[in-house]
């Protein structure tokens, strides 16, 4: 894979320590198996497409993609399949030294077909990606970064990850690192117990720097009848800037007590799987060559500039089919 980017000097330090610019980003790596017989479901469809997913890899390989320093904690497993995400991974310039193979599990996998209806006839056979136990994550030297991504999906599934996200949130708290959090709120995970998956995401939220959700993630988080509802107790309740998008609409930015919708850019879309992983993946790559401090300074203009940008990326991503395949056209000359 051709990257031409270039990385960013890896001069700054944080309050507390010389961290630099390196990303992690935590959760799970798995193969989605898409059924590309239309409208056909699961147990009818005979053609599947192997994809690398997983919503924190696909914001790991959008930062990479862009120039960012990232690494990635996962677990897969010791088979093809958790072979093939870790080649994956580092074809895209990604740090690998903590996608951990598991010998008793196998690779997480995720079917899903589109029905002709629009909805989607899903499937979800978890495997090693919650074996990842916070005894593993302890070993991670979070000195070496200055932003934590938390991209929830499968990470509040009961489990070992589900210990291994709560733990490591309250050792970067500890630390002062920049901590970014997307719910990925998914309702066939969650249909049977979403309020544990609310209660755990009001945590996150609570503390964390900076925080992606889409509209409807909003308005169930919150309870509210209505986007605008679920704003107004975003904005009392949180003290992070937030970004909430809105699709074609863009995004609507949540600073400071204040919020203001940014357009998007046009473009034909072909697929948007991907789309708000590359979004929070172009944040996240513009806020890394600064400090801790320096982030919480940034102003209601810079963070507008930055979800300009992020916008871009989330746009441009719609353009292909698959967010792996999209990632490969994504670099930050879309910036300028």
């Amino acid at each position: 894979m051709q990257n031409t980017n270039t990385k960013e000097s890896n001069n700054l330090s944080s309050p507390s320590g010389d961290r630099g610019n390196k990303i992690l980003c935590i959760g799970e790596a798995l193969i989605d198996m898409i059924c590309t017989d239309k409208g056909s479901s699961l147990s009818d469809g005979n053609n599947f497409l192997k994809k690398a997913g997983g919503a924190p890899t696909n914001v790991a390989a959008a930062i990479a993609a862009l120039g960012g320093n990232v690494e990635l904690a996962a677990k897969v497993g010791v088979d093809p399949f958790g072979k093939h995400l870790i080649e994956v991974m580092n074809d895209f310039g990604v740090s690998t030294k903590w996608m951990l193979q598991d010998e008793h599990y196998f690779t997480t996998f995720a079917f899903v077909s589109l029905m002709e209806n629009g909805e989607r006839d899903f499937y979800f056979n978890r495997g090693a990606d919650g074996q990842l136990s916070r005894q593993e994550v302890e070993a991670i030297d979070l000195d070496e970064f200055s932003i934590i991504h938390f991209g929830s999906a499968t990470g509040f599934l009961p489990g070992p990850l589900q210990a291994a996200y709560q733990g490591l949130l309250q050792k970067a708290l500890l630390k002062d690192i920049f901590i970014s959090f997307d719910p990925n709120y998914r309702h066939l995970l969650f249909k049977n117990d979403t309020q544990a998956f609310i209660d755990q995401s009001w945590n996150f939220l609570d503390c964390c720097h900076f925080f992606k959700l889409s509209d409807e993630e909003a308005i169930l988080i919150t309870g509210a009848a209505t986007l605008a509802d679920a704003v107004t107790i975003l904005l009392e309740k949180t003290d992070g800037v937030f970004a909430i998008t809105l699709g074609k609409e863009g995004t609507m930015l949540g600073f400071n007590n204040t919020t203001i919708i940014i357009p998007s850019i046009e473009v034909k879309p072909v697929d948007t799987t991907g789309a708000g992983d590359a979004f929070v993946g172009a944040v996240l790559y513009q806020l890394s060559d600064k400090n801790f401090a320096q982030i919480k300074a940034m102003s209601e203009t810079h963070w507008k500039a930055i979800v300009m940008n992020a916008n871009k990326a989330g746009a441009r991503t719609c353009e292909y089919m698959g967010a792996m395949e999209a990632f490969k056209h994504l670099n930050n000359s879309i910036f300028k």
